[in-house]
């Protein structure tokens, strides 16, 4: 059993030159990644009680799973973590490695799934964004993911809520009307409600921390944090 989604995998790996293009097909996501950055480094603070800012995530030992080209990776690792990336696609974690090599950043890259990283030792924070969407069994990635996680760790999982909202502005919106993703990016049933999450990773130890969504405010181009859930949406995990 595994949980990579072969066809979402194919899919990346075309699109993987693209990845560090502010203006390319990740531009979105770009967009996205200031907030994303602000919120992981935020949550952190408050529950390992750092007091050094500068360099809030020194000594953390870090995961990030779906890690593509690297554009989480590379910020948490100028925050101070220990910064391991995986992804299925070994297109996507060659871009991250040669990216991270131009910057002289040393950042581990693996080409693995979750539940076949062979690695013995656990995390401080695993981050699981934008990729639950895109993986087979669900149950058994929250669970090799569990694995992964030190005793008293935190993980990030920031997705999509399966709406009817989400349909409209996440596929019909985003892909079709605006065209700020390539067509076919997202499945809709493929979406994740809140409570799913909730009541998987509850089964793994997992307790929920929190959950806010994420919007999007066309009139500053800006993303911000929201107590709307319905189509954006991060939430944080404790182990027990």
């Amino acid at each position: 059993m595994n949980t990579i989604n072969y066809r979402e995998i194919e899919k990346f790996s075309k699109l993987s030159q693209e990845w560090w293009d502010p203006f390319g097909k990740f531009k979105p996501l770009h967009k996205f990644n200031p907030i994303r950055i602000n919120y992981i480094k935020q949550k952190v603070i408050e529950h390992f009680k750092i007091d050094h800012l500068k360099k809030p995530l020194k000594n953390l030992t870090l995961l990030d799973i779906g890690c593509g080209g690297g554009l989480l990776s590379e910020p948490m690792y100028k925050f101070g973590a220990k910064v391991t990336g995986i992804d299925a696609s070994k297109k996507n974690i060659n871009i991250a490695k040669i990216h991270a090599q131009k910057n002289k950043l040393k950042i581990n890259y693996i080409t693995s799934s979750p539940e076949q990283l062979r690695i013995k030792k656990k995390f401080d924070i695993i981050l699981n964004m934008e990729i639950v969407e895109h993986v087979s069994n669900l149950d058994l990635f929250i669970k090799s993911c569990t694995k992964l996680l030190n005793k008293n760790g935190i993980m990030f999982v920031a997705t999509i809520n399966r709406t009817l909202k989400s349909y409209f502005f996440a596929i019909v919106g985003a892909e079709y009307i605006l065209k700020w993703l390539p067509i076919g990016t997202h499945n809709w049933d493929s979406f994740v409600k809140p409570d799913e999450l909730i009541k998987i990773s509850k089964k793994f130890s997992l307790d929920l921390n929190e959950v806010n969504g994420m919007i999007y405010n066309p009139l500053l181009d800006k993303w911000k944090v929201s107590k709307d859930t319905s189509v954006n949406y991060i939430s944080t995990f404790l182990k027990k």
